[in-house]
């Protein structure tokens, strides 16, 4: 979990890590919620795509619709929503009855002398059949599917499947095939289900229920990016009225990202995040000189543990990839040579450190639990455990360590930030603020307790506060680029997009000039970000994301934020790459299943406007809008 400064546009969602790079994630994803669009979630939309650009649904935009899925159907009661409620959530919500099925409208119960017995009718098979006439076979087909529906109501389902299989032996149509589909349904043979609704959706393309039965067909058959394009394709159809139908959307595109990135995940190993990414977790505890005996100047055997775990701290210092890189690997031989002696403790705090970051969570855990072990007085294995704690969504955990950590030592400052940071993920604002102010209070130097201060009265609604802080920080720390980035932040909050952009310039020109090989790259993103907001310039906030990309190839908020551009523009394809990417970059299973959700929506659109090329010109007779959203 980075515990950097928390960007002020969004709060973090419950139980998410507080970290710039996810904060700038979801800024970027959930921008135009703000404004009744959306970028992207994965829960709460359909997405699909017109000619005028990318449209986006949100679940709550439908929450006012009330009464059935079809018009002409008579509501349902609160008894009968709720079985349906149930049966959705069981992912039964495809299988209508078929008495549903004509039009959307409820048919009445076949009179018994209205449908002649079977054996009142003339032989019907493929030997028989082209001997009657147009108009009888007509007739027939009627008859043989008013009495399949009486079959399947009297769960009579393979009698109704034969009347059914006569009927469109008599005179092919979408319906029989859609009925005959319920019965195998209903029998669970799910191939079956398939191979009759792709009949009925042959002969009529917009075909609901059809197209509901056989994407439930689909996903008992492990095929869950077929069952989410004709989802998605239903809910087009259906205007988005139907509640089920987007559910089973949301479902599905968790269940395709989750089946692809098990399998990334597995072929990826462990990998470091970007060179951003780390830098902003380390910077987030305060500096501290090596401990006694590995100071540089010291002369070390790299053969042994302490020359390695000397090693990794030199290498720390050189900011970029390559450098993290070699210090993971260091302080992982500098554990396994085992000859560490009273540096045992500080080595496996080193060690968890990198392989929290390489996405190795469980492990890093137990190296922090033998560290504490070891030296409970090292109270920043505790701060990191409690971190990694909240990030699994265990507060009690995580609200022990940082008692313990304070039992240890009260006057460490880290202990009183990163608690602030929990107190800030959890939406308690005030006890944040408290905790920022005894860290700033214990030690002033340490900029980003003042930064986050600054956000944190933000997010009470104490605007001049939050703004009087960010001047004192630029006075203290003016030479620090930070405290520009962040402030410009909140300048973009609030619309003052020139002073934004000012910002994030000065920001950006005093990380070229302090640190040239290894600068953050968030205030070129940021400025992106803005200059889209404020002026739609596809083509500069395009440019900017591509320097930082430049820069930090793996920044996974570069890589996420030109997805968003390209998408807004219509530019599926290319946004469809960029959000693979993303996923590649990704570093827990949870991060990799969030971003393939995005490419599994954007190449949802893809296949849906090849697929289904007319629903673009409905969607656009529905008013619906087009790109052009500010970007928040």
């Amino acid at each position: 979990m980075s515990t950097v400064p928390i960007p002020v546009q969004l709060a973090p969602p419950s139980g998410s890590p507080p970290s710039s790079s996810s904060s700038l994630w979801d800024r970027v994803s959930t921008w135009a919620t703000e404004n009744k669009a959306i970028v992207y979630t994965i829960a709460g939309t359909v997405v699909v795509i017109t000619g005028a650009g990318i449209v986006y649904y949100l679940s709550d935009s439908r929450k006012n619709i009330k009464g059935a899925s079809i018009s002409d159907e008579k509501r349902k009661s609160k008894k009968e929503r709720r079985k349906e409620k149930k049966a959705a959530e069981d992912g039964k919500s495809a299988s209508p009855s078929i008495k549903d099925e004509e039009a959307g409208t409820a048919m009445p119960a076949p009179k018994a002398a209205s449908v002649e017995a079977e054996d009142d009718l003339p032989q019907i098979d493929e030997t028989t059949v082209d001997s009657f006439s147009q108009e009888d076979r007509k007739s027939y087909a009627a008859k043989l599917k008013a009495a399949g529906n009486k079959a399947y109501g009297s769960k009579d389902y393979n009698k109704a499947i034969e009347l059914y299989g006569k009927a469109i032996l008599c005179k092919p149509d979408p319906v029989y095939y859609s009925n005959r589909a319920a019965c195998y349904n209903v029998l669970s043979d799910w191939d079956k289900v398939v191979e009759d609704t792709s009949a009925a959706i042959a002969m009529d393309a917009e075909y609901v229920k059809a197209l509901n039965r056989r994407a439930h067909a689909y996903e008992h058959l492990g095929m869950y990016s077929e069952a989410l394009l004709d989802y998605t394709a239903s809910c087009i159809i259906d205007g988005f009225k139907n509640e089920q139908s987007a559910q089973s959307v949301e479902r599905l595109l968790k269940k395709v990202a989750e089946k692809k990135g098990k399998a990334i995940l597995e072929a990826k190993g462990r990998k470091l995040p970007s060179p951003t990414f780390v830098t902003n977790y380390l910077q987030s505890f305060r500096p501290q000189p090596p401990p006694a005996g590995l100071e540089e100047s010291v002369q070390l055997d790299e053969n042994t543990g302490l020359g390695q775990l000397q090693r990794g701290l030199i290498a720390l210092d050189k900011k970029t990839g390559e450098g993290y890189e070699e210090a993971a690997k260091s302080f992982e031989k500098a554990i396994e040579l085992n000859d560490l002696g009273q540096h045992e403790a500080f080595g496996l705090n080193m060690r968890a450190t990198f392989r929290y970051l390489e996405g190795d969570t469980t492990q890093a855990l137990e190296d922090l639990t033998k560290s504490v072990t070891l030296k409970p007085s090292l109270t920043q294995s505790l701060i990191k455990r409690a971190s990694m704690h909240l990030e699994m969504s265990n507060r009690e955990a995580a609200a022990d360590d940082f008692e313990q950590a304070t039992a240890q030592n009260k006057d460490d400052p880290d202990i009183f930030y990163h608690r602030a940071q929990l107190h800030f993920i959890l939406g308690e604002f005030p006890e944040a603020a408290k905790d920022y102010q005894k860290s700033i209070d214990l030690d002033p130097a340490f900029i980003f307790s003042h930064i986050q201060l600054g956000v944190t009265q933000y997010k009470m609604g104490s605007v001049a506060s939050s703004m009087a802080t960010f001047r004192r920080t630029i006075k203290k720390f003016d030479k620090t680029p930070d405290v520009y980035n962040y402030y410009g932040e909140l300048l973009l909050d609030q619309q003052k997009y020139q002073e934004a952009i000012e910002k994030f310039e000065t920001a950006v020109d005093m990380e070229k000039q302090s640190k040239p090989m290894s600068m953050n790259v968030l205030p070129l993103i940021n400025k992106a970000l803005a200059l889209f907001q404020w002026k739609q310039d596809f083509q500069e906030a395009e440019s900017l994301c591509q320097k930082a990309l430049i820069i930090d190839p793996e920044c996974d908020i570069a890589v996420a934020t030109m997805a968003q551009l390209l998408l807004q523009q219509g530019k599926v394809t290319d946004a469809l790459k960029y959000f693979e990417r993303a996923a590649e970059l990704s570093r827990t299973e949870g991060e990799i299943v969030n971003a393939l959700s995005y490419a599994e929506a954007t190449r949802t659109q893809l296949e849906v406007s090849e697929k289904y090329p007319q629903l673009s010109q409905r969607l656009q007779q529905m008013g619906t809008a087009g790109p052009g959203m500010p970007m928040r």
